[in-house]
């Protein structure tokens, strides 16, 4: 392991902002950086030694990898928090506009839903096989489907979720789904 991408390390494990998610995407983007500008010429670096010309190298390479603009704004995200640690906040702008990335596009023409088809049949475990069954039938994303617990839920002629949304009830999805989990999540607990 290099020094930059110890230091980084070290800077992680000092500052814990966020939830574990956030904390390990952060980790992972900036050992990736530590990467990129090892492989850009930038040697014996540490996190201290952070400067606009290597978060413009950065930015370059991604912009040149095609990467989205969104992965893109959320690399940058993490560079702020590098910069802002080691009392370097001026570096990058606030702005990503004035950096030359895009607005992100939340909205595609193209789903990216898969039908389950025969394929249903060859999950064998039956915790596994229901959360697929509640996200064709509601709609759910998988999150959702794992924590769905028919007990809380059911609301006769809807479905309630802990965040509130209400969603037409398919009673038989919520009644098999009952008999499988005792009313618990779908991962058993």
């Amino acid at each position: 392991m290099d020094d930059l991408t110890y230091t980084l390390r070290q800077l992680c494990q000092r500052n814990r902002d966020g939830s574990y998610t956030t904390q390990a995407d952060r980790m992972r983007s900036l050992s990736l950086a530590a990467r990129q500008l090892r492989e850009a010429g930038f040697r014996q670096m540490k996190a201290s030694s952070l400067k606009g010309k290597h978060a413009q190298t950065l930015l370059d390479r991604w912009q040149g990898e095609g990467l989205s603009s969104g992965t893109i704004k959320n690399r940058l995200s993490h560079l702020r928090w590098w910069a802002e640690k080691i009392g370097k906040a001026g570096i990058l702008p606030a702005d990503n506009t004035q950096l030359g990335v895009a607005e992100r596009r939340y909205v595609t023409n193209i789903s990216k839903a898969q039908e389950l088809g025969t394929g249903l049949e060859q999950v064998t475990d039956a915790h596994v096989r229901m959360s697929l069954q509640l996200q064709a039938a509601f709609g759910l994303r998988r999150e959702e489907a794992i924590k769905f617990q028919p007990s809380y839920a059911d609301r006769g002629d809807h479905i309630a979720l802990v965040a509130g949304s209400l969603i037409p009830h398919k009673s038989g999805v919520v009644k098999r789904r009952r008999r499988v989990g005792a009313g618990g999540a779908v991962n058993g607990t």
